[in-house]
């Protein structure tokens, strides 16, 4: 439960992977999200002290993202009272090539995002490709999603826009010697560092050096506090003797990191990111 593990308040959002975007036709996904939208919004009206509402959104693989999912968007934000959203950045489910996340075909989604000040959490949803499991999946997205904003400046264009990349960022923060090459090679006169310190991230990892390692690359200041329990359950560490995604532990035992440090991993950051979840009064 929440309490055993230290949870006060917790996202919820339909589960990424199950959310339908390659099947035909389009009104599946968007009868199925709203659904599931529906179901949360219900939920949390039961716990409002715990709980908070995550669209997902109905990204048909083949349509523009005006059609279904900015107006899903709308609704779950004016309507329902939720905090924030989720982004696949491939809608055909590995059956197709989508556009990557900095380019123009997302623009119409960010301005809305800009204008309800509501963050995006990258999370791709399932996979169809054999070759390539959700798990997989996930991580391969994240790494594309990261270097096609950065590449496109596409917060130069809206600096506004409030991304979380799931899972620690994917690949790139334990990558960052390739792209701060990259970044000079192209003549750049801003680091590969300071670019993706314009993104944040989330602790759903599941391993203190990888966790550790995130943090002294993107910052304290840059990472959400994330955790899978409760959630779809793991498998327990012969060694640690803990469920590998009780991630509270894990920050708690990283012995650099400062009180006021905790506090904005565990704390602070989300309330800064995640302005309609709290009230104003209730910042750090």
């Amino acid at each position: 439960s929440m309490d055993n593990v230290g949870t006060d308040v917790q996202f919820i959002s339909p589960r990424p992977y199950l959310q339908m975007h390659s099947v035909k036709p389009g009104r599946v996904t968007e009868l199925w999200s709203i659904h599931c939208n529906d179901l949360i919004a219900r939920f949390v009206a039961m716990f409002p002290d715990r709980f908070r509402g995550v669209a997902g959104l109905p990204q048909y693989m083949d349509e523009p993202l005006e059609l279904r999912a900015i107006p899903e968007l709308r609704r779950c934000i004016n309507e329902l009272g939720f905090v924030g959203c989720l982004i696949n950045p491939d809608p055909t489910e590995g059956l197709g090539d989508p556009p990557g996340l900095g380019e123009p075909f997302w623009h119409p989604l960010y301005q809305a995002m800009t204008e309800l000040d509501v963050p995006g959490l990258i999370h791709s949803a399932g996979s169809c490709s054999a070759r390539e499991s959700y798990t997989l999946k996930f991580i391969n997205e994240e790494s594309i999603a990261i270097i096609s904003l950065l590449g496109a400046k596409t917060f130069d264009t809206f600096p506004e826009l409030k991304i979380v990349v799931a899972h620690g960022g994917g690949a790139i923060p334990y990558q960052m010697g390739r792209f701060r090459s990259w970044t000079v090679r192209k003549g750049e006169t801003e680091t590969f560092d300071e670019q993706l310190r314009k993104l944040y991230f989330d602790t759903c990892n599941y391993s203190k050096e990888a966790i550790e390692l995130l943090l002294k690359v993107a910052g304290t200041d840059n990472v959400l506090f994330g955790t899978e329990k409760p959630g779809t359950g793991s498998s327990r560490d012969p060694i640690s003797g803990r469920d590998y995604d009780d991630m509270k532990p894990v920050i708690e035992s990283i012995d650099w990191l400062t009180e006021a440090q905790r506090q904005n991993i565990f704390e602070c950051n989300c309330r800064r990111v995640y302005p309609r979840a709290f009230r104003k009064d209730e910042d750090c």
